[in-house]
């Protein structure tokens, strides 16, 4: 599992050694994902529940 790496021990020594270390870390704080925006319903209690799940089996029923 590529997570199970992160508990790993591991040794730095030597100038050119910290210096990859610190590149690699930089590079991938650059290295960021771009954010994508989603829609997003916030359901509170069971009448927005049945609600949602109404509209649901609607949209199901007309994409068939």
């Amino acid at each position: 599992m590529a997570t199970s790496s992160i508990t790993k021990n591991f040794i730095i020594s030597g100038q050119k050694q910290v210096e990859m270390f610190a590149d690699a870390i930089e590079a991938s704080a650059n290295d960021r994902t771009p954010r994508v925006p989603i829609n997003v319903t916030y359901l509170q209690g069971a009448e927005d529940i049945l609600k949602f799940m109404e509209r649901r089996k609607k949209a199901d029923a007309t994409s068939k």
